[in-house]
């Protein structure tokens, strides 16, 4: 039998973290763009060892064990680790025929009654063709407690006759659009393959959520958002599904073309992470649909933590534009779900969102067009990582909307820190995405004060 290749290639991460555990996740792909065995994996199932430790050189293992890899799921490997300290780092490599993966560093939630403070940075939109990853890079510098990715971590477009300037800066693994299992997992493995988002993930645990391109644009429940057959767009979710667990270190696996996204993440007394899936349970004018919407509105009413923190992918505020509609692919288009998940809003409501390609920050109120009236809470909608932005008329929305108070069209990510008295989120953006190496500036820093914005940077 000839000797594995290099298995390793896509990296590492770990994810979903607990007071006392963490899913450590690798695949294994000696070949990761095969284009008929997935990762060049012969079809059986491998032994694959992991090791926990409290020092980077791992002279303190504490847990170690052996893992399956088996080929249904790609070799991918998601290994539930317990038994650990709250609020504590770790360290975890994993090994198989003399090959060692790269080292990541992981880090536990703290416990129920920690009042210390949390840093965590989120992101979204990350498009390959669009550019470099670069702002990946400094975030992984940061080694925040936590990451939280908001959807469109891949983007199942095949490449377009005739692009856009700064629309094909890198190739993809197919010039074809993802609609099967191997095109969905090939094209995983093309963005897997990028150092700088393996620093990312090597650099903290990641809590995700998908959003629409990780299976198709504009898709809404059971229907795929261009008018074709649902039986053959539940056919394609099911195959997206399943590659996004193969990728992702997730504590459930996909049943069918289900996956359960919404969770609910304690971290301490400082801060509740409520992740919601907007895309899964659309029907009609519902956005959360009623099992979902019972579930949030519970955890909003019964949170103690100081910050109940609404993680979700799409646009939470009203947003009117100059000369258009609302968008009907936001919260915006469904009003009365965002009013009875806003009748439910408790002291400390932050809203995190992505989708739209560019930074905002908005103030939650009782009446949009009133800033006289009751603060129910703010909104800090992330930009791109690299996807490019569409053509805003930034003046004209900032005036139309007075709730706005920030707008910025850069890549780059949000940074935040959480305690027991502030909330603080400072948007970094990198000068360019073109080429890697771009530098990482602070443009924008807000703190949430009577649930309100209140801007520090200026």
């Amino acid at each position: 039998m000839a000797k594995m290749g290099y298995p390793f290639t896509l990296g590492v991460a770990s994810g979903e973290p607990l007071p006392d555990g963490v899913i450590l996740w690798t695949r294994l792909a000696p070949e990761p763009l095969h284009p008929t065995q997935p990762g060049g994996m012969p079809n059986r199932a491998m032994s694959v060892r992991w090791e926990l430790a409290e020092d980077e050189a791992f002279t303190k293992v504490i847990q170690s064990g052996a893992a399956p890899a088996q080929p249904d799921w790609a070799h991918s490997v998601h290994v539930r680790v317990s038994g650990l300290r709250p609020a504590a780092d770790y360290f975890y490599r994993f090994s198989i025929e003399g090959h060692v993966s790269p080292v990541g560093r992981t880090r536990t939630a703290p416990g129920a009654d920690s009042t210390a403070p949390v840093r965590f940075c989120f992101v979204s939109c990350q498009r390959y063709e669009h550019g470099y990853f670069t702002a990946l890079r400094h975030l992984a510098a940061e080694r925040p407690d936590l990451v939280l990715h908001l959807g469109d971590y891949i983007y199942e477009y095949g490449k377009p006759k005739n692009p856009k300037p700064g629309r094909w800066v890198r190739p993809l693994e197919s010039t074809a659009e993802c609609t099967t299992l191997g095109a969905y997992r090939n094209r995983y493995a093309r963005y897997k393959m990028d150092p700088d988002l393996q620093a990312a993930h090597a650099a903290a645990p990641w809590v995700a959520i998908p959003d629409d391109h990780e299976v198709r644009d504009n898709w809404a429940g059971a229907l795929p958002g261009d008018g074709g057959s649902p039986a053959a767009f539940l056919k394609r979710r099911t195959a997206a599904f399943k590659a996004y667990y193969e990728h992702q270190p997730l504590r459930v696996h996909p049943s069918g073309s289900a996956l359960q996204n919404y969770r609910r993440r304690p971290y301490g007394r400082v801060a509740d992470f409520m992740l919601a899936d907007t895309r899964q349970y659309r029907e009609g004018r519902d956005m959360l649909g009623a099992d979902q919407e019972k579930w949030l509105k519970d955890r909003l009413h019964g949170s103690t933590a100081r910050w109940k923190v609404l993680a979700q992918a799409v646009f939470f505020s009203r947003r009117t534009f100059p000369l258009e509609p609302v968008s009907a692919d936001a919260w915006d288009g469904y009003p009365d779900s965002r009013a009875r998940v806003l009748a439910a809003a408790p002291d400390g409501l932050v809203v995190l969102s992505g989708d739209v390609h560019s930074a905002y920050a908005c103030d939650v109120r009782e009446d949009w067009a009133d800033p006289a009236s009751r603060a129910l809470g703010v909104e800090f909608v992330g930009p791109s990582v690299t996807s490019m932005p569409g053509i805003t008329d930034a003046s004209g929305i900032l005036s139309l909307n007075p709730h706005i108070a920030f707008f910025d069209s850069r890549h780059g990510y949000v940074s935040c820190v959480a305690d027991m008295e502030n909330f603080r989120a400072d948007y970094r953006a990198v000068a360019f995405v073109d080429r890697p190496g771009a530098p990482l500036t602070t443009i924008a820093g807000f703190e949430v004060k009577e649930n309100r914005l209140h801007r520090t940077d200026v």
